[in-house]
């Protein structure tokens, strides 16, 4: 019977739960709520509660005018017991107010005026947009890293009109959120005549901002100046470099640090101010940190570079120039999760997450093809130039036949590699169209390469002195490698009637060698050839009556 009984007691709660689910599912666009704020007098007459916009700009309306009583049925109070309710109500109330006062711009053109709160929908990409909504957010603000939501929710309490108060969880945040972004204690000292609003701010606040901005700059200079004398008094190069390059984003978190201190323990501003300065002060302090610690890493890197490789040229070995290459991709990797980090960071503090979430969401499409259309190129160049620092089918120092053009890799950057000629001139050129280019790399494996001087001599030249002569100018050139390790060889590699083409072929130690011994070769032969065997010079033949004859030995002839 015990077993019985039990069992019919459990069909029964079950019902009833299911019954107050499908009645609560019933009616989606408001919570039951019994009683309703039962510790608090009647609600004043003529209060108007139908709408957010009405709850908020009514709250507000009767906060400013101190009558905090009133204030109070704005609040869903159903957490504390209905004795200490007409206590704690006005309180919690007042507190509230000076929240949303100083952390809050009220968007009163989000701030719907329907009582069903539903988002048009016309023209909106809001998911929830024709549906009736009876829970909405408008702020959410920071204790101790902890996110507190202020909401506004429909209530209906029995047969009673349906309403919409601040919700329970939002009374219960109010302590907290005071105790961060309530009345610090010097304002205290701000006469009440400087309390009074004028164009949407505190009259002191337009007295305090411009004296702010006038400290905040000039501890900025100091910050700066103090960051150059310690680099120039430093003895260590790459400290003095780091904090040489680091004095504007030290400045520039200094300023960020000093106007956050002093937000935090002297004064609180008014919603619109704060609303503009906070992510402001974020973005400062993220970007301050960020490149100062980017260019201490810089400037380390750049001294592993100087004092392991050296200035790199394709004289350098290729493990050496392999290195340059890898430290430069690690800088652009150290840089691309630095600003991740740095967007998350971002994001997270100016809780940018719960607000434009579901709308990136909603437009994920969207955005997608904009983004895919606007940043193709910079997104392709990014790519590439990652592609080119882990595959290295070129790497800094890389000496390369490029369109014409003998160059060293100079730099390769995010989007565009530099080239450097041997004349020293720049050829900046995109990732994309260099990587979509054939070109030659000419110390892809090792930087020796083999160089050729061509003449064109007389039919009559004997290629076997010229071969012994050629043996004799590399071997007293330092410049050109062993002929016996690497070969050394001399062809005829062409005949016609212009002349006979012969070919000297060495091997140089890298290109920029090869080019100067290359030219010293020529130099060398012609020398050689015009005091010893000047009758090798190529001589044009045309056909006269007497038979063959060539201009050069006519001439000679007749003198």
């Amino acid at each position: 019977m015990a077993r019985a009984a039990a069992l019919v007691s459990l069909v029964l709660v079950s019902g009833l739960m299911g019954f107050s689910a499908a009645a609560q599912d019933a009616n989606p666009d408001w919570y039951e709520q019994t009683p309703l704020n039962a510790g608090l007098d009647a609600p004043p007459e003529g209060i108007d509660r139908d709408s957010p916009r009405s709850t908020m700009r009514n709250f507000l309306a009767a906060a400013e005018a101190n009558d905090f009583e009133r204030a109070a049925h704005f609040l869903n109070l159903s957490e504390i017991p209905p004795e200490a309710q007409s206590r704690v109500g006005p309180e919690a109330a007042q507190k509230l107010a000076q929240v949303i006062e100083r952390q809050v711009w009220v968007d009163w053109a989000e701030l719907s005026s329907r009582p069903d709160a539903m988002i048009e929908v016309a023209g909106s990409s809001d998911p929830l947009a024709g549906e009736p909504r009876r829970n909405i957010p408008i702020a959410t603000l920071q204790a101790d890293n902890i996110p507190l939501d202020i909401r506004l929710a429909r209530y209906r309490a029995e047969d009673g009109p349906k309403v919409w108060l601040f919700t329970p969880q939002t009374v219960r945040n109010v302590p907290p959120l005071y105790d961060v972004y309530g009345p610090r204690r010097y304002e205290t000292y701000i006469p009440e005549s400087l309390m009074r609003e004028f164009s949407g701010l505190w009259l002191w606040e337009w007295i305090a901002l411009p004296v702010l901005g006038a400290l905040t700059l000039l501890l900025g200079w100091g910050a700066r100046n103090v960051v150059l004398r310690l680099s120039n008094r430093t003895h260590r190069g790459w400290l003095s470099a780091a904090l040489e390059r680091s004095g504007l984003p030290l400045a520039m978190l200094v300023m960020a640090s000093f106007v956050q201190i002093l937000l935090h323990f002297v004064l609180s501003f008014s919603g619109p101010v704060n609303s503009i300065l906070r992510p402001i002060l974020t973005l400062l302090m993220v970007w301050g940190v960020g490149m100062a610690m980017l260019r201490v890493i810089d400037a380390i890197l750049r001294r592993v570079t100087l004092r392991f490789v050296g200035d790199i040229d394709d004289k350098r070995g290729a493990d050496e120039r392999e290195l340059y290459t890898s430290i430069y991709a690690l800088r652009r990797l150290i840089v691309l999760v630095m600003v991740g980090f740095a967007i998350v960071i971002i994001m997270n503090w100016l809780n940018l997450f719960d607000t434009v979430g579901m709308a990136l969401l909603a437009s994920a499409g969207v955005l997608t093809v904009i983004a895919g259309i606007a940043g193709q190129a910079v997104l392709g160049n990014i790519m590439a130039s990652l592609q080119i620092a882990f595959a290295k089918p070129v790497r800094i120092g890389d000496s390369v036949l490029f369109e014409g053009d003998w160059a060293y890799v100079e730099a390769i950057y995010y989007t565009f590699l530099r080239l450097r000629t041997w004349d020293h001139r720049r050829i900046v050129v995109p990732v994309t169209y260099f990587v979509s280019k054939p070109f030659e790399n000419w110390s892809v494996t090792e930087a020796k390469m083999m160089k050729v001087v061509k003449l064109t001599l007389d039919h009559r030249a004997d290629v076997s002195i010229l071969r012994n002569k050629f043996e004799e100018l590399i071997a007293a050139d330092d410049d050109i490698l062993d002929q016996d390790e690497t070969g050394a060889y001399t062809y005829a590699t062409n005949h016609g009637p212009e002349g006979l083409e012969v070919s000297f072929f060495a091997m140089m130690p890298d290109p920029s060698t090869g080019w100067s011994a290359q030219s010293r070769l020529r130099e060398d032969f012609l020398a050689w050839i015009a005091a010893e065997h000047a009758d090798w010079w190529p001589r044009e033949r045309v056909m006269g009556a007497e038979g063959d004859e060539d201009r050069q030995g006519g001439a000679a002839a007749a003198e």
